[in-house]
């Protein structure tokens, strides 16, 4: 099993970071994917099943994820159900400092195919699990510390 896990600070309430973190617009823009069953707009949570597609690696690729655990405004956990991975689980949580926002990710998951699947995750996969964890920080706290947040979450800019 190999985690990559990752924190970032972020000058935004903790309400705000949280949905932004579960709006399917915004994880679509970081993964390069995009949802084409179950859930495809809005925010998920608990229970929410979405399947993936896209290109990785100049190959086609499908991941479902299904909302596992769900503590608004604090922790939710995608896991996933079907795809290119053994296993693969995603926290996200949240912690409150003094009305900004700490994000924590931490990413669980191991591949098949024994050894060779062990090079694959150590040499390509963990750099590039590393690699989307920053530009989805990096999106959200753009997103977050600027008015763009309204974008994708109007019913709070209100």
């Amino acid at each position: 099993m190999y985690t990559v896990s990752d924190t970032i600070h972020v000058n935004a309430p903790i309400e705000r970071c949280f949905l932004l973190s579960t709006s399917i617009e915004l994880v679509a823009r970081t993964l390069q994917m995009r949802p084409i069953s179950g859930k495809l707009h809005g925010l998920v949570e608990f229970g929410d099943e979405l399947i993936w597609h896209g290109w990785k690696f100049g190959l086609p690729q499908f991941h479902e994820t299904v909302i596992t655990a769900y503590d608004a405004p604090n922790f939710f956990q995608d896991t996933m159900g079907r795809g290119r991975f053994k296993k693969f689980q995603h926290d996200h949580t949240f912690f409150e400092i003094d009305g900004h926002t700490l994000l924590q990710d931490k990413v669980r998951f191991s591949l098949p195919f024994g050894p060779v699947g062990q090079v694959v995750a150590r040499q390509l996969l963990v750099p590039h699990i590393a690699g989307l964890v920053q530009r989805r920080f990096q999106l959200l706290k753009r997103v977050a510390e600027t008015d763009e947040w309204r974008d994708y979450l109007p019913d709070l800019a209100e």
